[in-house]
């Protein structure tokens, strides 16, 4: 089963490169206009419709297996290469796996990445000055607060220290 899939792989990515090239899509255009031409020969007939219908049919039925055989592939290769960039970047790791996300979710993702994305634009041409002070307002006085915080959680631990420390002495 492996070296059948290995083969079909190997196929697919031969005839989805050969059906890509413009040659291939000129000799397809110039079947179609010898098909138009020999229309009078055999005076339009319901058979000479059947082998441009059947053919046309024929041809893009298999060439839909091919093809989305060849952009799955590349698809899986694409995100591996997004994941490997995500995770040795300081770029958020939440974004790999996104793929398997449902509609929803993706598009949910898709505004709140649009709105950051306006954001930073913003901050680039000077127009968010207002809120980039605010924001770091904020941030320090956040940091004020944690630092508040700390010190005075390292006072009441040295007082609870002294304190149980003079409950132990005897009188």
């Amino acid at each position: 089963m492996t070296r059948l899939t290995h083969v079909f792989t190997r196929f697919a990515v031969v005839v989805s490169e050969w059906t890509g090239k413009p040659a291939i899509f000129v000799l397809a255009l110039c079947s179609v206009i010898l098909w138009g031409a020999t229309g009078p020969i055999f005076h339009y007939s319901d058979t000479w419709q059947l082998v441009i219908n059947t053919s046309t049919t024929i041809v893009t039925f298999l060439m839909v297996f091919l093809l989305q055989n060849a952009q799955t592939r590349d698809t899986r290769a694409i995100q591996a290469k997004l994941n490997e960039l995500i995770l040795t970047s300081a770029a958020e790791n939440r974004f790999v796996g996104i793929e398997n996300l449902d509609e929803e979710d993706l598009k949910h993702l898709d505004r709140l990445v649009g709105k950051a994305a306006k954001r930073q634009q913003d901050q680039f041409e000077g127009k968010d000055e207002g809120r980039v002070e605010q924001s770091r307002v904020i941030v320090a006085k956040s940091a004020s607060k944690r630092k508040r915080r700390r010190v005075s959680r390292a006072a009441s631990t040295k007082e609870q220290s002294k304190t149980a420390a003079s409950s132990r002495k005897p009188a």
